[in-house]
């Protein structure tokens, strides 16, 4: 597999962990364990996992590590939902990066079937 850092996919979702960085420093301190803590977790882990597969050789092993990724990406779509419901960002803030979360599960997505299928 080709280095992560030049995967269209990943540099998105990294600039989306530093986007979510950014959004969470304005959250309710007594969120900091809670809220802020998964929301960032989840972030970290969707180019984490992106990265950590392509490490990997085998295509299962790939595709399986991308498939974790999808997953965090749902978690991040849920409290970035979670977020706006408790008013701690504006639905401005909520609609662009909910545009940037399905732009980059789209991504995924396409790359998921890819690695499965490299004959598509």
């Amino acid at each position: 597999m080709q280095n992560y850092q030049d995967l269209k996919v990943w540099q998105k979702s990294h600039q989306l962990v530093l986007e979510i960085y950014q959004l969470t420093n304005n959250f309710p301190k007594n969120e900091m364990f809670g809220l802020t803590s998964q929301m960032r977790r989840a972030t970290v882990s969707i180019s984490a996992n992106l990265a950590e597969g392509c490490g990997k050789k085998g295509v299962l092993d790939i595709a399986n590590f991308f498939q974790i990724s999808l997953g965090s990406l749902h978690e991040t779509e849920y409290y970035l939902l979670l977020s706006k419901d408790l008013n701690y960002i504006s639905i401005e803030v909520f609609e662009r990066r909910n545009l940037e979360i399905k732009e980059i599960k789209a991504m995924l997505i396409s790359l998921i079937k890819k690695v499965r299928n490299p004959q598509i």
